[in-house]
């Protein structure tokens, strides 16, 4: 099959995320003349469509003509500043300001996130008044990584800047006083150190969990209380303060801002008990192609723009197909995801059915492919929550003879389960989780719970027994 460009073009703008796709639009729109944005109707005026006669406004005039109304139109003006030159400069609201007053968002004022090295570049002005020791402190701040640890060894350091490795540790030891505790720290000891320094924590038993992280890792409570010197109460209370603390304090400063997942679809359950599936408007944009422009221009253009013009028209009739289909494949894909997933829906993740793509692809009459690429990063409002479209396709684990299958998350949503409803006395072992799930059907070998409890973050048997004993211990 030959892939025009055309046709490329197509499979990107379906694999494209709602942000992604807008900026792929803004990008094409300013190089095409013809594309234009197609906005809702407002005051019960009909939206314009292809070959339609459109009013202009004054700005899109202008925008066309490369000009403005006062140029073209001496006579008439328009609106000029009611402020004196030296004043309007001063008010965004005003002509001349860079920004209409209607159209400036207080938003477009806010202020840039602070970012660490901002952050530590006000605290290090302030703590060292020597120009060496400042340069030092700035040459330290330069060497933390995203999450506030020093990344370099402070002996090749002191060979690049030429300083005395006694003078580097003492502005060390000033730097790691900054805000917020932990800043500057080598490991993760000392940085959770230095955050109980802080808080004046860091008495000797404390210190000495510190120097045994690894034991605690391990779940190994009977040896840090014979190393710490303090009986199980106390134990589980540094442990709490232990998990209060910011392991990547710098993580704060990352100055990345987190987008806003838009779904594209949103699923509502009807009146009369079925779903209803929509596509969502905020993250499906549409364009129009102005025809008439088109026609108005190219009756007198010369032989090179009638020909630039052509390309242009045809450029945007593709585009405004290739979002249109773009748009009625997730809705098909969506469609059929939510008649497969009925039971989710309705009942919860235990009732999530195993899934492929290929089921999916056969049921609507489409590629496999195609239906991968729809499911990447788009996104389906449900009333149990958000979930990526890639979520509702998961693998198949065997249920006992005459039992059917089980999806492989709501698999691991039971494994979870299990382990927290156990106490003290009854920790399941994997075997024994084994055993619990072939008695509701679900056959699953013990190295597959083995993966799917590492996977979620939840220690062996042997670790949680350690630490539900010391918890009742404590608590009795």
């Amino acid at each position: 099959m030959v892939m025009t460009p055309q046709l490329l073009q197509s499979i990107r703008l379906l694999q494209m995320t709602g942000v992604e796709l807008e900026r792929v639009i803004e990008a094409e729109m300013e190089r095409n003349p013809l594309l234009e944005r197609a906005e809702a109707p407002e005051d019960g005026v009909e939206a314009s469509t292809a070959g339609d006669v459109q009013r202009e406004s004054a700005s899109s005039i202008a925008d066309k003509l490369d000009s403005s109304l006062e140029n073209l139109f001496p006579d008439d003006p328009g609106r000029g500043d009611a402020l004196a030159p030296d004043m309007a400069a001063q008010w965004r609201s005003s002509a001349g300001a860079g920004s209409a007053g209607e159209d400036w968002d207080i938003g477009q004022s806010a202020s840039a996130p602070v970012t660490l090295r901002d952050h530590l570049a006000e605290q290090i002005s302030f703590a060292f008044t020597d120009p060496q020791e400042r340069l030092i402190a700035a040459e330290l701040a330069d060497c933390l990584d995203e999450a506030g640890y020093l990344a370099t060894d402070l002996v090749s350091l002191c060979e690049s800047l030429g300083a005395d490795l006694a003078e580097l540790k003492v502005v060390l030891q000033r730097c790691q006083q900054f805000d917020p505790p932990g800043l500057f720290a080598r490991n993760l000891a000392e940085c959770l150190g230095l955050q109980l320094k802080a808080r004046d924590r860091l008495d000797p038993a404390m210190a000495a969990l510190m120097e045994n992280l690894e034991l605690l890792g391990k779940r190994d409570f009977a040896t840090l209380r014979r190393l710490c010197g303090v009986d199980e109460e106390d134990l589980v209370e540094m442990l709490a303060e232990i998990r209060a603390l910011d392991p990547k304090p710098g993580l704060a400063f990352s100055g990345g801002s987190a987008e806003t997942i838009i779904p594209d679809v949103s699923v509502k359950q009807a009146p009369d008990g079925t779903w209803a599936i929509e596509l969502n408007a905020e993250a499906m944009p549409k364009v129009l192609v102005n025809e008439t422009y088109f026609t108005t221009v190219s009756r007198n253009a010369e032989k090179e723009d009638r020909a630039f013009l052509n390309e242009c028209l045809q450029s945007a009739n593709w585009i405004a197909r290739s979002l249109d289909q773009r748009a009625r494949t997730i809705l098909k894909v969506a469609s059929e995801i939510v008649r497969q997933q009925d039971a989710f829906l309705v009942h919860g993740v235990r009732h999530l059915k195993p899934l492929k793509l290929s089921t999916v692809a056969d049921a609507i009459g489409m590629h496999e492919s195609t239906v991968s690429r729809v499911a990447a990063n788009k996104y389906m409002m449900t009333p149990r929550g958000v979930f990526e479209l890639r979520y509702f396709f998961t693998t198949a684990l065997g249920g006992s003879e005459g039992a059917e299958a089980h999806s492989s998350e709501a698999v691991r949503d039971r494994i979870r389960s299990l382990i927290d409803s156990e106490t003290a006395k009854s920790v399941l072992s994997d075997d024994a989780i084994v055993e619990h799930l072939a008695k509701e059907g679900i056959e699953i070998a013990r190295r597959t719970v083995a993966k799917y409890r590492e996977g979620m973050n939840i220690p062996s048997s042997v670790q949680r027994r350690r630490e539900k004993k010391a918890l009742a211990r404590a608590s009795a």
